[in-house]
């Protein structure tokens, strides 16, 4: 796979997502037929203008913030939840059948982060 030059008219940008938004993105991509870079680049034309002060602000108030974020590597269910955007009941259903890699400690499951995202990327669907 070569690499791919870049026009005058672009310009290198190097992000960090939260585990969830990343499959998000994946995803939306995926389902609009488009590259990551070309969704990105559409939704920041789209939304960010930083002349526009309700712009901003719009952005001030959106779920995400521009500051950094330090994502737990152990969730729980609600998390695995959100990470995988299920409900809380197909988590342990899929955990309590084996087909969600998660450790049952007492009366609480654990589950890896990487592990969730691993496991969401396979192929090998038990």
């Amino acid at each position: 796979m070569g690499m791919s030059k870049k026009t005058p008219d672009e310009a290198a940008l190097f992000v960090r997502l939260p585990a969830g938004a990343a499959v998000r993105l994946d995803r939306a991509a995926e389902a609009l037929g488009m590259r990551k870079k070309d969704l990105v680049a559409g939704l920041v034309q789209r939304y960010v203008d930083p002349d526009s002060p309700r712009a901003m602000g719009a952005l001030r108030l959106g779920s995400y913030s521009f500051q950094s974020y330090e994502a737990p590597e152990v969730l729980d269910v609600a998390q695995a939840a959100e990470l995988l955007q299920v409900d809380e009941a197909t988590i342990l259903e899929l955990a309590e059948g084996g087909k969600l890699p998660g450790r049952r400690l007492g009366k609480a499951w654990r589950f890896s982060r990487a592990a969730l995202v691993a496991w969401l990327s396979s192929s090998d669907r038990r």
